[in-house]
């Protein structure tokens, strides 16, 4: 496993896997890797015979009184776990290589869904990721980038941008992975204090209530909404943030669940802000 610090450098290094035959797998990364990590980069080895993964902490993402300056750093860790999964090669940058000085970078319009849910508790988050995926692509060309579908809303923003943008990638989707209560692993998880983790499992019983009426045939996404707000309601150190329900195709509010639909959810906690989804079974399924 070779880790790489210069953005030609790790060019001219995929560019010769690619030449000599190799098909290259990505996943991007801000580190602190947990199982979800883990999951999309044995994807990745399990499908292509180059697998290349970013650790960068974006800073473009983050905003002026969200976690930048606290959020979890380790990189021995990280290239631990990345050389126990086979990963060939590492890119982890310093913010120069990422966004060099003086050079104008292309940066993605997250248009009208890029200010809903995340886009509206998060101004100017998804610029920043899309900002910061383009680029990532751009170094690394050609290749399957494998994302986690926790990250429903950045998951579809980035499917769009490379469509957009006549990007060569394939957006590959890869199941949220759950502790064994069906909290998403998530790096913030590690901000929970024991109390906080114990209740953190109400955003995945939330969206487990909303598929089991969407399952009993409930329709009216109201009604799937309220009872996701009355199931995180119920855990005490848990402040909603929102809950919707959303075309899986557009990423915007439906009122009736009529058509392939995903819950959505995030919530506070006095440590750290979680989000959830899960794609709702068709009605009467």
């Amino acid at each position: 496993m070779e880790v790489i610090r210069g953005a030609e450098a790790l060019r001219r290094l995929v560019d010769e896997r690619r030449a000599a035959g190799d098909r290259i797998g990505f996943v991007p990364t801000m580190g602190a890797l947990h199982a979800g990590h883990r999951s999309l980069l044995r994807r990745a080895r399990g499908e292509r015979e180059t697998v290349v993964a970013s650790i960068f902490v974006n800073p473009r993402q983050f905003g002026p009184d969200e976690d930048l300056d606290r959020y979890p750093r380790d990189e021995p860790a990280d290239l631990a776990v990345c050389r126990a999964e086979g990963v060939d090669l590492v890119f982890a940058p310093p913010v120069e290589e990422v966004y060099p000085p003086g050079v104008a970078l292309v940066e993605p319009d997250p248009g009208p869904v890029g200010e809903l849910f995340e886009g509206a508790a998060r101004p100017g988050h998804f610029r920043g990721v899309l900002t910061v995926v383009y680029r990532l692509l751009e170094v690394v060309g050609p290749c399957a980038a494998y994302f986690g579908e926790k990250d429903a809303q950045q998951l579809f923003l980035v499917r769009r941008m490379a469509a957009e943008h006549g990007l060569a990638v394939e957006v590959v989707a890869c199941p949220t992975v759950r502790e064994p209560d069906g909290l998403a692993a998530s790096s913030r998880n590690a901000y929970l204090t024991p109390e906080e983790r114990e209740q953190a499992g109400c955003l995945f019983l939330a969206l487990a209530e909303a598929a089991e009426l969407a399952r009993k045939g409930e329709t009216d996404a109201h009604v799937l909404v309220a009872a996701m707000a009355r199931e995180v309601g119920a855990a005490p150190l848990a402040r909603i943030d929102y809950a919707a329900v959303v075309d899986d195709a557009t990423f915007l509010p439906i009122a009736l669940v009529d058509r392939p639909a995903r819950a959505i959810v995030a919530a506070r906690f006095p440590s750290a802000r979680l989000i959830d989804n899960l794609l709702l079974p068709p009605p009467g399924g």
